[in-house]
């Protein structure tokens, strides 16, 4: 094989202190490339699916649900044990039941799979009364539980 010269590129060294004088430049010319690419491969409108019907650049929000068409109340409720209060946490879901009074021993279930929405701290520290706990419940089982918690020991089941 015969012996050639090194090849030599010439302005190959400028070019490279050129780039990285103006790196910013060159930053903001492969995010702009990035940005182009990433538009290109999105969901387009004619393409069916879920996506397509979403504006683009905007946030994705869910609709509110309501639960049986009915508007969410929150409904302070005194529980008999405050032990049990204190496991509780915002966002649990419960079961709020009614024990009978009279020691008959019957017990109805008031509220099913409320939202704990606040777990307020007792104000005088005596747990005897119980503890109040706020749930998010439909207005006409926020009427119940009041009717409930009136006549009634209150307890709830954790999720």
């Amino acid at each position: 094989m015969p012996h050639f010269a090194p090849v030599r590129v010439r302005g190959g060294r400028q070019q490279l202190h050129r780039l990285v004088r103006h790196r910013r430049r060159a930053m903001a010319a492969g995010l702009a490339v990035t940005a182009a690419a990433l538009v290109a491969a999105g969901p387009h409108p004619g393409a069916g699916g879920q996506d397509a019907q979403r504006a683009r650049g905007h946030p994705v929000t869910e609709p509110v649900r309501k639960r049986h068409g009915a508007d969410l109340v929150a409904a302070p409720v005194r529980i008999a044990d405050a032990a049990a209060v204190r496991l509780l946490r915002p966002g649990d879901r419960v079961d709020v039941v009614a024990a009978g009074g009279g020691g008959t021993g019957d017990a109805s279930v008031v509220a099913r799979g409320a939202r704990v929405t606040k777990v307020p701290e007792p104000m005088d520290g005596s747990s005897a009364d119980g503890a109040l706990v706020v749930v998010s419940v439909p207005r006409t089982t926020a009427h119940r539980l009041v009717g409930a918690g009136a006549l009634s020991r209150l307890a709830v089941t954790l999720w």
